[in-house]
């Protein structure tokens, strides 16, 4: 549950954020709501990272999940495990995305290139710093 409440969802970034988002704002759209110039930023970021990057869509969500179990980000998985389900990804893969950073992920779950980007996530979000063995995978 957000500690804050979200704003009213009116003006013209609301507006950007609803044609984004198919029509409707979510939670996080109303909080970030509260400062206009950074919700515009925030969703202009998030229309690259959803349309833009050359992931493929399941592989991005594995990333987006990863990332929020390794944080903790609770609202993240739940906000993205639908999305998620519906690109492909499968019960066998959300459990081993639950794993702790550094376990070694199940190689019958995931594939070379999906694996290799986990362990970018992995080192990016627990080190900062991504060793030059994993950025070369």
């Amino acid at each position: 549950m957000a500690r804050l409440q979200g704003a009213a969802g009116t003006g013209p970034v609301a507006d950007l954020i609803r044609q984004r988002r198919g029509g409707e704002l979510r939670p996080l759209d109303e909080l970030l709501l509260l400062s206009p110039p950074v919700a515009e930023g925030w969703s202009v970021l998030l229309s690259a990272i959803r349309g833009q990057l050359s992931l493929n869509a399941s592989t991005r969500e594995l990333v987006i999940l990863r990332i929020g179990a390794v944080n903790g980000a609770d609202y993240e998985w739940q906000a993205h495990e639908p999305v998620a389900r519906r690109c492909g990804v499968t019960d066998n893969q959300l459990a081993a995305l639950r794993q702790p950073p550094g376990a070694e992920l199940d190689p019958a779950a995931f594939s070379p290139a999906e694996r290799a980007a986990l362990a970018y996530a992995d080192a990016m979000t627990v080190a900062v710093t991504v060793p030059p063995e994993v950025f070369g995978q």
